[in-house]
């Protein structure tokens, strides 16, 4: 007896497949037409986030808490999705000085597909949930799941599996009442419709999960008092560019000439929170790096733990 094929799911009425009507013939504009007709609707995407704000922020709050207790932030995804969470996790560590474990992704094909289409995967809840329990999920994690249809089967499990194991999870599309939402605690639907090449949510789903994305790690960290004011005070100093942007931070944080900042960088180990807590709260190094260690980083915090041991 045959086994009965899958009923293929039947995407044409997600608002992020239809056709677009500002694009009509855009194969027969000029170049100058077909980038005001892009322009015109990219400028549609911030719109489209700021609608969902309250959700984001309610993401922030939950993601800053369970990294404060020692949890991780892991996207999931596949393809675009799964490409802009790896962007976003790779870009952590070096902004944040997090470390690179803290951050995670989980992407179809594995990191072969960062640089080539591996879109059957995208259809296996098998391999999702197998790729999500290699991670190992509890009830400290966040997992977002990333899919700007929120109809793949890959994401779709891999959330469920990581909500199973206790993990908080959030959903991220660009469709309502999507199987993806059903599978989270917190929807974040970002609607930009239909995009200018029908289909090809690379574009104005793609601009508006990198957009999200920001919003959640650099809410998160800042939240955990990795940022001073809005000054990326936790910067690693990896590279010449990196280390000299530390010395502007430094410059600016704590009102200090240039070379002052830099022989203050020298004195602190080269770290900046170090740095301005010295330099804030008069201390020493020692008595610098025990209050930001007590005070699991946050800078602010720390410079206010610091100026009571004077």
């Amino acid at each position: 007896m045959k086994k009965a094929r899958k009923k293929a799911p039947d995407l044409s009425q997600l608002s992020t497949e239809q056709t677009n009507p500002a694009s009509n013939d855009l194969d027969l504009k000029s170049s100058l037409e077909i980038v005001r007709i892009l322009n015109d609707e990219d400028a549609k995407v911030a719109a489209a986030v700021e609608r969902a704000l309250p959700q984001i922020a309610n993401a922030i709050d939950i993601i800053a808490t369970a990294l404060k207790n020692g949890g991780r932030l892991i996207y999931v995804g596949t393809g675009t999705s799964g490409r802009i969470a790896a962007l976003d996790a790779a870009e952590c560590p070096p902004t944040f000085s997090t470390n690179p474990k803290t951050v995670q992704f989980v992407i179809a094909g594995g990191v072969k597909a960062l640089g080539a289409a591996v879109e059957a995967n995208e259809d296996s809840p098998k391999f999702g949930e197998a790729a999500i329990a290699k991670k190992k999920p509890g009830k400290n994690d966040v997992v977002v799941g990333i899919a700007a249809s929120g109809r793949t089967p890959f994401t779709i499990a891999a959330l469920k599996y990581a909500r199973r194991r206790g993990a908080k999870a959030i959903a991220l599309s660009c469709n309502p009442n999507s199987e993806l939402g059903k599978a989270a605690e917190i929807e974040i639907v970002v609607e930009v419709g239909p995009e200018v090449i029908s289909g090809s949510t690379r574009m104005k789903a793609g601009t508006a999960q990198k957009m999200v994305l920001n919003m959640l790690s650099s809410g998160a960290m800042t939240k955990l008092g990795y940022v001073y004011g809005n000054l990326m005070v936790n910067v690693a100093l990896k590279n010449e560019k990196l280390a000299e942007r530390a010395v502007t931070i430094l410059q600016r944080a704590a009102g200090l000439t240039r070379e002052k900042a830099r022989t203050s960088l020298k004195a602190a180990g080269k770290s900046v929170p170090v740095a301005l807590v010295m330099l804030q709260a008069g201390v020493t190094r020692d008595e610098a790096m025990r209050t930001l260690k007590t005070n699991k980083g946050h800078v602010r915090n720390a410079i206010a733990a610091a100026k009571s041991l004077r």
